[in-house]
């Protein structure tokens, strides 16, 4: 895939000014990761106060995904027609009134709305904060988007605990999601100077079909997406059913996924500089692919551990490694790209998890996610399709 000199949100005869956008960047990636740990502690929340059933609120959850898909496409042509900063604005106060929304509503209808609402504030974050990344980046001359997508990472790691810190203090989910609402508002506060400014004036489509490389890019994506939404909906089902641990243990998997995932982004960017993009892919859903041919074949608990470690630690360095090819790609203008992709992927982490669900329901969990495994061989074969 040939560079692209055309910038999504800022001249290219600009230059980059450093420190400020670096920071700024930073800063995008960790607010989206406090908007996500905001809300995952408050789904049991939701669920008692509003006295939904199993299936109920899977259909409610659906919501956040329906916010986040309808948007995602426009995301790149908003931020042009409009400007990054006020599309960015309206992303933040969007998630902030709805994570407040979701603290207090018992009312079915208000969840919905409000679920909508923080879909579509996280769907423009996501993609605005991968945009301004590409063209730092590309501006800084090194490897940086591993690193981004680690304080991401490590925002939903800190963002949660401190959430269920501030409700062991004895705050109330509306008082807790307030200061975490507070938070995001200072850092974007400090984020806005470093914000890079669009070209200004619509120049092109709302939505384009991706296509050629930005195609290619965003299956790989979701498969890489899948494989993160089978760690997280699916990892505590396995450990339970097929290596009798206890409830209270069953997050471990997880745990183990997202810690060694968030110390292998944080340290990725030189890895990316030393091996190239292409060797990351290729390595990295080969390691995933065998941490989870590890968790289904060795019938010992800690082994299952060590397992999804290799998965996150596989997985870590993919997304952030394309999401740079998506920038550097010819095809289609990165403004239209990086939120195709982004769709794409998220489209993983949506229809991913139900149909390893399907899967495991005619054979068996332990099948379905050696499917997984297959799906991510074919992310290194298609891996010869990058450029370093």
């Amino acid at each position: 895939m040939t560079s692209n000199p055309r910038s999504a949100i800022a001249r290219p005869h600009m230059r980059m000014n450093g420190a400020p956008e670096i920071r700024a960047t930073r800063l995008l990636f960790l607010i989206v990761g406090f908007g996500v740990a905001a809300w995952a502690p408050l789904v049991p929340l939701v669920k008692a106060g509003a006295g939904l059933d199993d299936a109920t609120l899977g259909l409610l959850l659906l919501c956040l995904g329906i916010g986040s898909l309808a948007t995602m496409p426009m995301a790149g042509a908003l931020a042009q027609s409009f400007g990054v900063r006020p599309v960015l604005t309206l992303a933040v106060v969007t998630t902030g009134s709805a994570l407040l929304a979701l603290s207090r509503a018992t009312d079915l209808a208000v969840l919905a709305v409000a679920l909508i609402g923080l879909g579509i504030g996280l769907g423009l974050l996501d993609c605005l904060m991968n945009l301004q990344a590409v063209v730092v980046e590309r501006r800084a001359g090194r490897p940086m988007m591993s690193g981004f997508h680690g304080l991401y990472s490590l925002g939903c790691i800190v963002g949660a605990a401190g959430f269920s810190a501030l409700l062991s203090l004895g705050l109330t989910p509306p008082a807790a999601t307030l200061a975490v609402v507070a938070g995001i508002a200072v850092a974007f506060l400090a984020a806005l100077p470093g914000l890079l400014p669009s070209e200004g004036g619509s120049r092109g489509p709302a939505f384009a079909v991706p296509r050629g490389p930005v195609l290619v890019i965003g299956l790989l994506c979701s498969v890489v997406f899948l494989t993160e939404g089978s760690a997280l909906d699916w990892s505590g089902i396995f450990l339970i059913q097929e290596r009798g641990l206890a409830p209270a243990q069953a997050g471990l998997g997880y745990a183990a996924f997202s810690l060694t995932m968030t110390l292998c982004r944080l340290t990725g960017d030189g890895l990316v500089h030393r091996l190239g993009r292409r060797r990351i892919v290729v390595l990295g859903a080969l390691l995933a692919a065998a941490g989870l041919v590890l968790v289904t074949t060795v019938p010992l608990w800690p082994v299952t551990l060590l397992g999804y470690a290799l998965v996150g630690a596989g997985c870590a360095n993919i997304v952030p490694v394309l999401f740079t090819a998506a920038g550097r790609q010819a095809s289609m203008p990165a403004a239209l790209a990086i939120p195709a992709v982004t769709t794409l992927g998220y489209a993983g982490v949506l229809a991913g998890p139900a149909a390893i669900g399907i899967l495991a329901h005619a054979t068996s969990l332990t099948w379905a996610f050696l499917a997984v495994a297959v799906l991510l061989l074919g992310v290194a074969a298609g891996a010869g399709r990058l450029r370093d």
